[in-house]
Parts: C-alpha cells; sequence; structure tokens
C-alpha cells in the first residue's frame, strides 16, 4: 500500500473518497426506496432492506463506502494526518467490516439466523462501534495540529453523536426489543458518515492549498533562474 500511496497524490486520494462517500450516501438513500412499500424505515434495518433490494444498489453502496474510507485513509496518512496507531486501524476495521457486509448478507426479516447473517451481525457491529471510537481518538489529536485544528470541534460533535446512536443502537437491539431500530441506526449512520465526510472535505481542502501553495514558490524561483 505504501507504493500505491506514493505514486497516488493526497489531492486525488482526497477527490476519490468524497466520490466514494458521496455516492454510497446517495445510494443507500434510493436503495432504501425501491425494494419493498411495507417495509417500515422506522423498524427495519439497512441490512435487511438490502436482503429486499433485488438491484443489489445498497451492497454497492457498503462496499463503495468501505473503499472510500480506505482511500480517506490513504490520503490523511499521504498529508501527514494524525491518525498513525489506534485511529487508522479502527478506520480499517470500519473499512474492512464494511465490504464483509455488503458481500455477506444478512437473512431477510422474519427469518432464522444463519451462519452467514451472524457473521454479517458482527462485522456490523464492528463497524458501528470502530468509526466513532477512532474519531473520539482523533479529536484531541487534530486540536493540536495546526492544518487540522479548525475541524477538531466539528468532528467531536459528531464523534458525540455517534456514541450517543451506538448506546441508543445497543438499547433498542437488546432490552429495547428493536422498537425503532431502523431509525436509530439511520441516525447513527448519519453522523458516522459526517464524520468521514468533513474528514473527506478538509483533506480536499489541504491538498489543494499545498499543491497551489507549492506552485506559487516554485514560479518565482524559476521566474529568476530564466532572469538570470
Amino acid at each position: 500500500m505504501n507504493g500505491l500511496m506514493a505514486r497516488v497524490s493526497p489531492g486525488m486520494w482526497a477527490w476519490i473518497a468524497c466520490a466514494a462517500i458521496g455516492f454510497s450516501a446517495v445510494a443507500v438513500v434510493i436503495g432504501q426506496v425501491g425494494p419493498d412499500p411495507y417495509l417500515d424505515p422506522f423498524n427495519v434495518t439497512v441490512s435487511e432492506y438490502a436482503v429486499a433490494d433485488r438491484g443489489g444498489v445498497t451492497e454497492v453502496a457498503m462496499a463503495v463506502m468501505g473503499l472510500g474510507s480506505l482511500a480517506l485513509l490513504a490520503g490523511l496518512r499521504a498529508v501527514g494526518a494524525p491518525v498513525r496507531g489506534l485511529p487508522e486501524r479502527l478506520l480499517m476495521v470500519w473499512s474492512g467490516a464494511l465490504v464483509v457486509a455488503a458481500v455477506i448478507p444478512t437473512t431477510p426479516l422474519g427469518a432464522d439466523m444463519t451462519l452467514t447473517a451472524q457473521v454479517h451481525r458482527y462485522v456490523s457491529v464492528a463497524a458501528f462501534v470502530s468509526l466513532p471510537v477512532a474519531a473520539a481518538v482523533l479529536v484531541p489529536r487534530l486540536g493540536a495540529h495546526a492544518d487540522w485544528k479548525p475541524v477538531a470541534r466539528v468532528v467531536e460533535w459528531l464523534a458525540l453523536a455517534a456514541g450517543f446512536g451506538v448506546l441508543a443502537m445497543t438499547y433498542v437491539a437488546l432490552p429495547g426489543e428493536r422498537v425503532l431500530i431502523g431509525l436509530v441506526e439511520r441516525l447513527l449512520l448519519g453522523a458516522e458518515v459526517a464524520v468521514l465526510g468533513v474528514l473527506a472535505c478538509w483533506l480536499v481542502r489541504l491538498a489543494w492549498t499545498r499543491t497551489h501553495a507549492t506552485k506559487a514558490v516554485n514560479f518565482p524561483t524559476y521566474h529568476r533562474f530564466i532572469a538570470s
């Protein structure tokens, strides 16, 4: 991966991440519209919607989101963002879990739980938990980094929202007997995607600023060389 990172510019990684995150968000919304008019989005999870989606739009969106998150991680590393260590590993867990969940679907609503459905459940839990924790660990690092300090507070609020979402999801999935589980899950996913979106957009801005700053520095140097 290090060789690939060296060949791809941070700006390219940033645009790939933004495009993947944006596509996935739109595709998930589209996937919620078509499968079955009798499915209640407030009480049915995204994965259960995905099973009813014959076109596979939701699964594709999950896989693209996972791959886009890896592109985001590559871009963050390329610009020297403070993601080394635990945040990096948690982002990789998030990305890998999304891809696995997209490949291994859950069972249809009301059907018996199978082995593949259990795998899907556990990787989904890993995804839901890993990103809020990664964001929480990142917050003090971003606040201490000059380039990333402007977005530290936004990431902090989104991390808190995602953390509360994880707690709410745990409650409704266990003692809450799935009451409004679909709504809670979608709010949680919204907060998590927002974290990625903020990081990706700031990465685009940072990469663009650095590229144009480099050009501005190089041009006078080249001009003076010609004049001499």
